[in-house]
């Protein structure tokens, strides 16, 4: 009998016979153990528990503590459960594929009578709990492309037929079937899966709601009824999801930008955002607050063109990889009455509207002799840039096609990378703080395509590495975590993800270092030697664009913005028209104090003013009535508290001048 050696985690090597499951091993070392165990890493490679061992291997034990692993398993088949269910109550009803997603699943249906519709998904999801129930085994297969063809035609799954006929000839191919005998019910699929349906718990998941999908995504092709569902590993993740969602949908900013008056957006500009007043006093609070973090910081603010040659996207390389994400124009229109005339005679006469802004800076950069002794050189830029981003991609302030970046490029030399990479990390932590985030460090590594040697990239990402452990944030408490294939294609980044009020997490700052850019585009800067030298490029990024991470902080705060960022930051209200005098001059005195104040002098009864300015998210009434206008008082209410607290004029206009202040001020 062939032996082949296991080393498990603890280093430990057990020598087993082949054929041996990862479940044998469990039940070998503890019943807990067995009954824990829901799936392996063989090598690194997520398998079922009780798939074979066929050589000598790394083992490590997946159980439901190893949450990302278990939850994908989980979710995986949950969707396997709910073609199945879908096909027992709908005889006739195509299967093609269903996934996993970041939260859930779904899987696409091609129904025989007509579309599914939310009124279907209380039935399905009973009839998922009984599969769950039965406790069917999930039993891998594997078949031959011929094998397969013929099943999904003999069982007049079109769909599934078409994609197994354009499998690779003589490769073998997995399916998992559930339960046994003819009747089981199986699909293509690599798998891994739980042993069994019944390792799913029926009580979290939720089906949330149907949309169309085409075969494939292209929409010459038949339109499918893909049914989504959100899965975990127990009630009480699903319950606290189900919350999140419930509190999402209260602090969209969509729905909070329109009551608080910010910002909207309509069909005559797809992606383009129309500020507001209001809206628009955030960003300039927000643009301030940054220039002062970035003056500090020994930045150079820039301005660069919003339109450039097509040859200089050309030479930047981004031509050639972004150029369907790129509004391109012709540089001149001929005077033709040809309709049917080109518009231009070659790709010279081209021009793009930027969707970026580094390519500016280093012809910034490229003005004039650089010396070593200048560097590093910080520009930076609020940079609008313009993305064509497809209309169903669009989604309020956080997809847009028209957008300003707080961006900056960093030119320095070899020795001063880390430094440099080192400094931008706390200054990231400052302002991330200042907004009350906590947030994870990651570090997203070299993809398949990209640019430049494999000595550069080893190079950058080691000194990412680097300045991230001397800031002191490459450890757990900064969610540290490196990315494979996750880099840009001219360079690996180090990106910033926020965690927000109820837990959802937004990817918003990074940083890359890249030298290839400056290479392609001929930057250099005379050395200590006298030679000409590549700079090398640090691209980065706080709030990443500044649309986004409003939409980000209105829905942080629920629109309840900390004061110094509030539009309005308090009304004075009037309880009888006798105290208008006295409410404009408390305006006046808090103008004068540098807040933003609007009066409220209505006939309308102050509980109606309450509620009112309450829903627009004021964080500060100031109720003055006949008494207060006598005493020289007002009553404070602050925004989410029940309680009035009267204080002298004076001493209001000291306490809200204190509480407005910027955090970097403060």
């Amino acid at each position: 009998m062939e032996m082949l050696s296991i080393t498990l985690p603890d280093g430990s090597v057990r020598e087993v016979a082949r054929g041996t499951t990862p479940a044998d091993i469990a039940a070998a070392i503890g019943p807990g153990l067995a009954k824990a165990a829901i799936a392996a890493r063989v090598d690194g490679e997520l398998r079922d528990i009780g798939r074979p061992l066929e050589a000598n291997a790394s083992l490590a034990l997946v159980t439901n503590r190893d949450e990302n692993d278990a939850l994908e398993l989980a979710r995986h088949d949950y969707a396997h459960v709910l073609a199945e269910a879908v096909q027992n109550l709908f005889p006739g009803t195509q299967i093609t594929f269903g996934p996993a997603t970041d939260d859930g699943f779904y899987y696409d249906f091609a129904p025989k009578d007509r579309p599914f519709t939310e009124e279907d998904l209380p039935a399905i999801e009973a009839e998922m709990r009984r599969i769950i129930a039965k406790d069917e085994p999930l039993i891998r297969e594997v078949w031959s492309r011929q094998q397969l063809i013929d099943r999904w035609q003999k069982q007049g799954e079109t769909f599934k037929a078409e994609w197994a006929a354009e499998l690779p000839e003589g490769e073998e191919l997995t399916v998992y079937r559930a339960g046994k005998g003819e009747d089981a019910w199986l699909d293509m699929c690599r798998g891994p899966h739980l042993a069994s349906t019944g390792k799913l718990d029926p009580n979290a998941f939720k089906l949330t709601r149907v949309s169309g999908a085409y075969w494939r995504g292209d929409q010459n092709n038949a339109m499918l009824s893909r049914i989504y569902g959100t899965g975990w590993l127990n009630k009480k993740q699903l319950d606290e999801h189900l919350f999140r969602l419930e509190e999402a949908a209260k602090r969209d900013h969509r729905k909070l930008g329109q009551e608080m008056d910010l910002f909207h957006l309509q069909q005559e500009a797809h992606g383009s955002v129309f500020w507001h007043p209001k809206g628009y006093l955030i960003w300039r609070e927000l643009e301030a607050y940054m220039r002062r973090a970035i003056d500090a910081a020994g930045y150079r603010e820039v301005k660069t063109p919003q339109v450039m040659d097509a040859r200089q996207w050309e030479a930047s390389g981004h031509w050639g990889k972004y150029r369907e994400n790129m509004f391109v124009i012709p540089d001149e229109v001929p005077n033709t009455d040809d309709d049917d005339a080109p518009l231009v005679s070659g790709k010279g006469d081209w021009m793009a509207l930027k969707p970026m802004n580094c390519p500016a800076h280093v012809l910034i950069f490229r003005q004039g002799i650089k010396s070593y002794r200048d560097l590093p050189l910080r520009f930076y830029e609020n940079g609008c840039c313009h993305r064509n981003e497809p209309h169903g991609a669009l989604h309020g302030l956080m997809r847009v096609r028209q957008f300003t970046q707080d961006d900056a490029h960093i030119f320095c030399r070899e020795d001063q990378i880390v430094e440099e990479a080192r400094a931008f990390c706390e200054l990231a932590d400052r302002i991330y703080k200042h907004f009350g985030f906590t947030y994870a460090v990651k570090l997203a590594l070299r993809p398949d395509k990209r640019f430049g040697s494999e000595a550069d990239w080893d190079k950058a990402e080691a000194e990412l590495r680097e300045a991230v452990e001397r800031a002191g944030m490459a450890n757990d408490e900064y969610g540290w975590e490196e990315l494979p294939g996750e880099g840009a294609f001219y360079a690996p980044k180090l990106e910033w993800h926020l965690t927000d009020a109820i837990g959802r997490t937004w990817q918003v700052g990074t940083l890359q270092s890249d030298r290839v850019l400056p290479e392609r585009l001929d930057a250099s800067y005379v050395g200590e030697d006298g030679e000409r030298h590549r700079p090398v490029m640090l691209h980065r990024a706080i709030f990443g664009s500044y649309e986004r991470f409003l939409g980000i902080l209105i829905e942080h705060y629920a629109g309840k913005l900390p004061m110094w960022l509030a539009p309005v930051q308090a009304v004075v209200a009037t309880i009888v028209s006798d105290a208008d005098g006295y409410a404009e001059k408390v305006a006046t005195e808090l103008r004068k104090a540098g807040l933003r104040v609007e009066t409220d002098l209505r006939n309308e009864k102050i509980n109606y003013k309450v509620r009112e300015h309450s829903l627009a998210k004021v964080p500060n009434l100031l109720v003055v009535g006949k008494r207060e206008a006598d005493e020289g008082t007002v009553a404070l209410r602050q925004l989410g508290s029940d309680r009035q607290q009267i204080v002298g004029l004076a001493e209001l206009v000291e306490q809200l001048k204190t509480a407005a202040l910027p955090p970097d001020l403060a």
